[in-house]
């Protein structure tokens, strides 16, 4: 649950209720892409820094270990020793990071790992299976994260389809929890998408709503 605390213009002071915990907004998460931040920092280390929430990511940790090792092993909370909130990405900026090895269909995108060459193929009901796996306390939408210098059209095309996949995500209902360790489904954001383009965002954030 969001609370507005304050807002002056456009700023917003804000409190984010999680079955995790609560994050003070706006807040900078902490980026453990695979499920561990860079520079041998560790959880004790986030606790010391008063870390409110970490960013893992979906397609890297579906790589490798893999997200049906981490359910087995009873969801990231305890893969990772943390025991406050963890927001997953939903893959979608691998799309556009990992250009050179995909490719967008309408049904969802084809990877070629990074990794070892093998075929992925994630769309908005398997980015939902991968979240729910992993157990994360945010999860968010699939979506693509076109290029910033990206003419309209193209960027009208990725809003279409991430519109589509938070239309899927939506009607799939609340996720199961990882390993059963604990009994509420994750938030779900979806994100604002639309590029730069003067009162687009704007509309496509109406349309998501």
């Amino acid at each position: 649950m969001y609370q507005l605390l304050k807002q002056c213009g456009r700023a917003k002071r804000g409190r984010f209720t999680t079955v995790h915990g609560v994050i003070e907004t706006p807040v900078f998460m902490n980026v453990g892409t695979s499920a561990a931040i860079k520079g041998a920092v560790s959880t004790a280390d986030l606790e010391k820094v008063k870390c409110q929430v970490e960013l893992s990511n979906t397609y890297h940790l579906h790589v490798r270990p893999g997200d049906q090792i981490i359910k087995a092993l009873g969801g990231l909370h305890k893969f990772m020793v943390w025991d406050k909130p963890i927001l997953t990405d939903s893959g979608g900026f691998q799309v556009f990071s990992l250009a050179s090895l995909r490719k967008i269909k309408e049904e969802g995108v084809y990877f070629s790992s990074h990794v070892d060459g093998r075929k992925i193929f994630m769309g908005p009901e398997e980015s939902m299976q991968i979240q729910s796996n992993l157990g994360s306390t945010i999860a968010m939408a699939f979506d693509e994260c076109p290029s910033a210098v990206a003419e309209r059209s193209y960027v009208e095309q990725s809003v279409a389809r991430t519109t589509v996949a938070i239309s899927l995500q939506s009607g799939n209902g609340p996720f199961k929890p990882a390993g059963g360790y604990h009994q509420s489904p994750p938030n779900a954001l979806w994100h604002q998408s639309g590029g730069h383009f003067p009162g687009y965002p704007d509309r496509t954030c109406q349309t998501h709503l």
